[in-house]
């Protein structure tokens, strides 16, 4: 059968195709999900059926991920509620679009703390979207891949139960690699819309659970950490 030569990604929308030909991508073009997409399929416990409402949320969720990690304009955001949307981590007040941007963004919104600076192994407040997405995908070279293992509510309130996973194949902040796999569970909640664009999100999650996985290493001299933080590889998460 003939194809349309327009590249695809399966488990994520408004990556490709005539909808996204003006979207500013953070790094000039849209990210490859390749590696993360192989990782998910080698290391994901559940396959969910085609069309339920698993794969359907889970396809939400990377696509969500996959604009608010690399789309710069707000307005090419297509999976949210650009009015409405709000953001929160374990309970905290929900902030807008604009506030998570001033956060860093990315991985920043994650990895907020209320820890005295002096005790954080990673310091959100000291990194730019660009530094944080560096550092984490020079420890994960093959992305950080997510799956959903339980949907607890379908729309307009989804719950849902997930698990992120990597490789540490390469050093973070300091640490050396240790080759082993690190995890994050967390549980999360998507309100949509009529159009399941979201509307508001909360995650919940144990920062310590990822950060204690990528300092296990051996500590790395100034100059072994400073030129694997250069790496200018950027590959997927989710």
């Amino acid at each position: 059968m003939a194809t349309s030569g327009v590249r695809e990604d399966k488990y994520r929308t408004f990556l490709y195709g005539e909808g996204e030909k003006n979207t500013k991508w953070r790094y000039g073009s849209p990210p490859n999900y390749d590696d993360v997409n192989k990782l998910f399929e080698e290391g994901r416990t559940k396959v969910w059926p085609s069309g339920s409402l698993e794969e359907k949320v889970q396809n939400l969720v990377k696509t969500w991920e996959m604009e608010m990690f690399h789309k710069t304009c707000f307005d090419d955001y297509k999976s949210v509620d650009l009015k409405n949307y709000t953001f929160s981590l374990n309970g905290r007040k929900p902030i807008t679009l604009e506030e998570k941007r001033k956060l860093g963004g990315g991985y920043n919104s994650f990895l907020q703390t209320t820890l005295p600076e002096k005790f954080r192994a990673y310091n959100p407040a000291e990194e730019t979207v660009d530094s944080a997405q560096v550092a984490f995908t020079t420890a994960f070279p093959r992305g950080f891949a997510l799956e959903v293992l339980q949907v607890y509510s379908g729309p307009p309130v989804i719950v849902y139960k997930f698990r992120h996973w990597g490789y540490m194949e390469g050093p973070f902040k300091g640490h050396a690699a240790t080759g082993e796999i690190v995890e994050l569970y967390g549980m999360s909640i998507f309100e949509v819309d009529e159009h399941m664009k979201v509307v508001k999100v909360e995650f919940f999650i144990d920062r310590g659970e990822l950060l204690g996985g990528l300092m296990k290493g051996a500590a790395l001299d100034g100059s072994t950490a400073e030129a694997a933080s250069t790496c200018p590889f950027l590959r997927g998460t989710g």
